[in-house]
């Protein structure tokens, strides 16, 4: 068990440096106006803010492992964080701030 982990580990350290020149390139664009992204029609087909956030693109980062996650799977192991990228910047966004952009949206499409 421990063996396949650390292989699924590895695995996907491997598939996240081989992501890099994406990341690179989404964090070049960071003033993106989200109203040029998604269009009126696009918003009006989100039923509230949870749905928004629910479909919004989804960002992985990876995070510094916890003591007990390297007690139970060794010193090889690699944690992630999966969130919604609100803002389609290609970070992931806090819940404020996926408020905050569908707050935006609505404004600009009167709703």
């Amino acid at each position: 068990m421990r063996i396949a982990l650390f292989f699924i580990s590895i695995l996907f350290f491997i598939s996240i440096l081989g992501f890099n020149p994406m990341i690179a390139i989404a964090s070049q664009s960071k003033n993106i106006d989200i109203t040029t992204v998604i269009s009126k029609e696009q918003f009006l087909k989100y039923r509230h803010v949870g749905d928004f956030i629910e479909n919004s693109p989804k960002v992985t980062i990876t995070v510094k492992a916890e003591p007990e996650d390297i007690t139970e799977y060794g010193k090889g192991v690699v944690k992630s964080l999966t969130g919604s990228d609100c803002d389609r910047d290609g970070e992931m966004d806090s819940n404020a701030k996926c408020n905050a952009v569908y707050y935006k949206l609505w404004v600009k499409y009167a709703r």
